[in-house]
C-alpha cells in the first residue's frame, strides 16, 4: 500500500517518507540525460497549442495572452527532469511537487489530451512499450489485489469524500437535464438521481425484483431500488463504504429490504432478476475481465438483464495502453483499468450467453460532473486540511478531478450504460 487510510471517523495521516520521494529531484541516467532533451520537446510541442506556457525568466510560449488557458511553469529544469525520468507519472508528480500549476488546470489538461498522439514525436511513441513501466503484480485484480486497490481510494474516509459529492454520496458520472446552460451544483443531485433511475428502469427493476448491485459506493442505488419495491443485495470490498451506507439505507426504514455485504464479486452466489453496477467495471482490470462478465452471467436469472455504467477508452488507445503503469495507478486507482465499447462486446459474446442490447453515451455529462467536484473541493480546501490531508495531497487530488475531467472534455474517455440480456430475452 502507498497511501496510510484513515478510518471514517479519524484524522487522515501524512504520510512524510511518500512526500519525501516526491520532494526529491530525481538524479538517475535518464533524467540526467533526458532533461534537456524534454525541455526541448516541451518548447517545441507547446508553440502550436492554443495554451500559454509562462517561465519564471518571463518567457512566454503558445497562445497570446488571453488566447488559451495558462500554464505556470516555475521549475523548468525540475519539470523537465521528471518528466525525463517518469513520462506522464513524472508530468504527474511535477504538479504533485509544485514544479508547476495552471490558474485553471482543467482547461490546460483539456488542450494536452486533446493534442496527445501529437506531443511526442512519432519515433519516441514506438519507443512506448520498452520505456514506460508495468503493473506492479500486486495490484492485479486477484481477491487479495481488489481488496487492497479498493482500500487505497476508497477507504481514505467518508468525511473526506463528503467534501466534494453532493447529498446522495453517488461517485459517478450525473446525468442532467441538458447541459445548456450549464447545470450548477444544486442540480446535481438531481441528476445523480436521473442517472441512478435509468440504470434501474433499463434493468426493470420494479416491485418485488431481486437485485444484485456489484458496487454498493454509499448506497443511494440501493435506496432507489428499495424505494420501488426490490430486494436488494449489495456488494462492496470498502469497509467504510459499507458502514456509512448501511447507515444511510436504515435512515430510510429500508434496512429490512436491503443486504450490504462486504464481499468479492466472485464469491457472490444466488439468482438475481436484475443485475446493476455503476462504474465498478473500470476496478476489475483486464485480464480479470472475462471473470467478471462470467460471473454476471452465473448470477442472472432467465428473463432477467444487467444494467453497467463504465468509463471507455477509444479500441485503439486502450490496445496501446493496457499493460501501462500510470499516474492515476501508482497514486490514485492501483489496477484500474478502462476498456473500449468493442472490448466489451467482444468479451461479452466470446465468455458469456449474454449480448449488448442497449448502450447510452453521455462523456460530456461526466466532464461537467468532474467539473463541478472540482470546483467544490477547491473551495473547501481548508476542510481537507482540518482532516489531516496535506497540500501535497490536496493537490494530488486536485490534478486527478482535473485530469478526469480533461479526459472527458476532450473526448479521450467517453462513459456508457450498458444493457447486457441473455440472447433469447433480446428486445424484452
Amino acid at each position: 500500500m502507498t497511501l496510510d487510510h484513515a478510518h471514517a471517523h479519524a484524522t487522515a495521516r501524512p504520510l512524510p517518507a511518500r512526500w519525501e520521494a516526491i520532494a526529491r529531484l530525481p538524479r538517475g541516467p535518464r533524467a540526467v540525460a533526458g532533461a534537456p532533451l524534454v525541455a526541448a520537446m516541451f518548447r517545441a510541442a507547446v508553440t502550436d497549442l492554443p495554451l500559454r506556457v509562462e517561465y519564471p525568466d518571463g518567457t512566454a510560449l503558445g497562445a497570446a495572452p488571453g488566447g488559451g488557458p495558462l500554464m505556470l511553469l516555475h521549475r523548468p529544469g525540475d519539470f523537465a527532469a521528471r518528466v525525463a525520468a517518469g513520462g506522464l507519472i513524472g508530468f504527474g508528480e511535477a504538479y504533485m511537487a509544485g514544479d508547476w500549476s495552471a490558474p485553471h488546470l482543467a482547461a490546460v489538461l483539456t488542450v494536452l489530451a486533446s493534442h496527445i498522439d501529437t506531443l511526442v514525436p512519432a519515433p519516441l511513441q514506438r519507443l512506448r512499450a520498452l520505456c514506460l513501466p508495468r503493473q506492479p503484480r500486486a495490484q492485479r485484480g486477484t481477491r487479495a489485489g481488489a481488496r487492497a486497490n479498493v482500500a487505497h481510494h476508497y477507504d481514505l474516509s467518508n468525511e473526506f469524500f463528503s467534501l466534494f459529492l453532493d447529498e446522495t454520496m453517488t461517485y459517478s458520472s450525473a446525468l442532467f437535464d441538458g447541459l445548456d446552460p450549464a447545470p450548477s451544483w444544486t442540480d446535481l443531485a438531481d441528476a445523480q438521481r436521473r442517472k441512478i433511475d435509468r440504470l434501474l428502469d433499463a434493468a426493470g427493476v420494479g416491485a418485488g425484483a431481486r437485485l444484485l448491485e456489484i458496487g454498493t459506493g454509499w448506497g443511494e442505488l440501493a435506496i432507489r431500488a428499495a424505494q420501488r419495491g426490490a430486494r436488494v443485495h449489495t456488494v462492496t470490498l470498502s469497509r467504510e463504504q459499507q458502514l456509512l451506507a448501511r447507515e444511510r439505507i436504515a435512515a430510510t426504514g429500508l434496512a429490512d429490504r436491503v443486504t450490504v455485504a462486504l464481499q468479492d464479486y466472485r464469491d457472490v452466489t444466488g439468482r438475481y432478476d436484475a443485475i446493476v453496477s455503476v462504474e465498478m467495471l473500470e476496478a476489475v482490470g483486464y485480464r480479470y475481465l472475462p471473470t467478471y462478465l462470467q460471473t454476471l452471467d452465473r448470477l442472472l436469472a432467465d428473463g432477467g438483464r444487467v444494467a453497467l455504467q463504465a468509463i471507455t477508452m477509444p479500441h485503439e488507445r486502450m490496445l496501446a495502453t493496457r499493460r501501462t503503469y500510470t499516474w492515476v495507478h501508482k497514486y490514485i486507482f492501483p489496477g484500474g483499468f478502462l476498456p473500449s465499447v468493442e472490448l466489451l462486446e467482444q468479451l461479452t459474446a466470446a465468455h458469456t450467453g449474454l449480448r449488448v442490447t442497449d448502450r447510452y453515451s453521455f462523456g460530456p455529462h461526466y466532464a461537467h460532473t468532474l467539473r463541478l467536484w472540482l470546483g467544490r473541493f477547491t473551495a473547501r480546501s481548508g476542510s481537507a486540511d482540518t482532516l489531516g490531508f496535506d497540500p501535497i495531497f490536496r493537490r494530488m487530488w486536485r490534478l486527478y478531478l482535473g485530469y478526469s475531467e480533461a479526459g472527458f472534455a476532450s473526448g479521450y474517455l467517453d462513459v456508457h450504460q450498458f444493457v447486457l440480456a441473455r440472447e433469447s430475452c433480446r428486445g424484452r
